[in-house]
């Protein structure tokens, strides 16, 4: 019999509770899915000095084992966040314990992730360099004003990069684990424990974190944010980088490296999502055929709204529309 896959999730003082147990659950689910004689996953919670840690919602967690431990033999480490909030701002929380042993531990771990802003820790570490990566939405921003070496993609569920995975908020632990359990085990053990906890194996048509218009919120008086706004509204106008760009009075260039800055995204991949996000809110809640919620979103045709919702969230509008309607 094949040995247990071993997974290692850091935790540490205000750690959001679900990212450390969402995924523990998952592997377990998947454990007892698989019966005897079958390999499944061990789980161990590792603190600094294996002391309980307090998580944001003042609940205590257990540890099993010191970061000193953990040692090579791990197969999967899960590097849990947490943040802070200081006038209405997120923060995320950065254990300088947790990044200075991820630089010594994490070359020789065969599969590391991260949950939440967990994201933030790795790319201290230097481990998200010339990579693709994402996190929560509202920390995304200072993740790409932080690390310009990482490419930060605020949008998607979660994002694997060879041995490298990073995920959203909180609950998309969840996702990614089952996604790690399909590569480890196939799609048949990973819709059985979707099943089982009663989840989707993949979220079709959710794919998005967020919706657009909410994030982040809207500073009064602030030039870039009430541009934000005004996209929403004329979602059917020239939104080229140029003409928000000349709305503004600045140069493409300046512009682009601006908005990329406050909202961790490019200004197309931006209006795009807004658009996309009209487009789900007309499917969800109108009668109206393909070719006027294409034209009233902003995207234009049926087949980019097509292309929208194949490359954005994984379904197509009709799917979308059975499902969320």
């Amino acid at each position: 019999m094949l040995p247990p896959h071993r997974v290692v999730i850091a935790a540490f003082p205000s750690v959001e509770l679900l990212n450390v147990t969402g995924p523990a659950e998952v592997f377990s689910v998947a454990t007892r899915i698989a019966g005897t004689g079958r390999p499944g996953y061990t789980v161990r919670i590792a603190t600094a000095l294996g002391e309980p840690v307090t998580t944001a919602g003042g609940i205590r967690l257990m540890a099993d084992l010191t970061l000193d431990e953990v040692g090579g033999d791990v197969d999967t480490l899960l590097v849990s966040g947490a943040v802070r909030v200081h006038d209405h701002e997120v923060e995320p929380v950065l254990d300088r314990g947790i990044i200075d042993w991820l630089r010594e531990t994490a070359p020789g771990i065969h599969r590391l992730g991260s949950v939440c802003s967990g994201a933030h820790l790795l790319a201290a570490a230097g481990l998200l360099d010339g990579r693709t990566a994402t996190t929560h939405w509202r920390t995304a921003a200072r993740l790409a004003a932080d690390h310009p070496l990482v490419t930060v993609d605020p949008d998607p569920i979660f994002i694997r990069e060879g041995r490298l995975w990073t995920c959203a908020g909180i609950a998309s632990g969840m996702d990614m684990a089952l996604a790690m359990v399909t590569e480890d085990h196939g799609p048949e053990h990973a819709l059985a424990t979707a099943r089982t906890m009663v989840m989707y194996v993949k979220r079709a048509g959710g794919q998005s974190q967020f919706s657009a218009p909410l994030a982040p919120p809207a500073a009064p008086g602030d030039r870039l944010d009430d541009l934000r706004m005004w996209i929403g509204e004329h979602l059917t106008e020239d939104l080229s980088a140029d003409a928000l760009a000349a709305r503004l009075h600045l140069s493409v260039r300046h512009f682009s490296r601006l908005f990329r800055a406050r909202t961790g995204t490019t200004p197309a991949a931006y209006v795009e999502s807004v658009r996309l996000e009209a487009a789900r809110r007309l499917l969800q809640d109108s009668t109206h055929g393909l070719p006027e919620i294409a034209a009233l979103s902003g995207l234009g045709s049926v087949e980019s709204l097509h292309r929208s919702f194949r490359r954005r969230l994984g379904t197509t509008p009709a799917q979308y529309r059975r499902r969320f309607r």
